[in-house]
């Protein structure tokens, strides 16, 4: 394992569980009941939400770059 590869498991595990961490914005029984869904209401996230939020979305583009990065160091045999 490359130096890649140990950071792509590390920010992986690290994406995990700031998902894992997230509110549900709707309940299991109106999704699939067909319900009005108020998921993309305008609501103002605060406080934890919005570094939860934050930490997502930097944690999720790192992945992005990192796999990039991590196949152009494939050893070929």
């Amino acid at each position: 394992m490359t130096a890649i590869d140990i950071l792509l498991l590390i920010v992986s595990v690290f994406l995990i569980s700031i998902i894992v961490l997230q509110n549900s914005k709707d309940d299991v029984s109106q999704a699939f009941s067909g319900e009005k869904s108020e998921l993309f209401a305008n609501q103002k996230q605060r406080g934890i939400e919005l570094w939860i939020n934050r930490a997502t979305s930097v944690l999720s583009v790192a992945f992005f770059i990192l796999a990039i990065i991590a196949t152009f160091f494939v050893e070929r045999f």
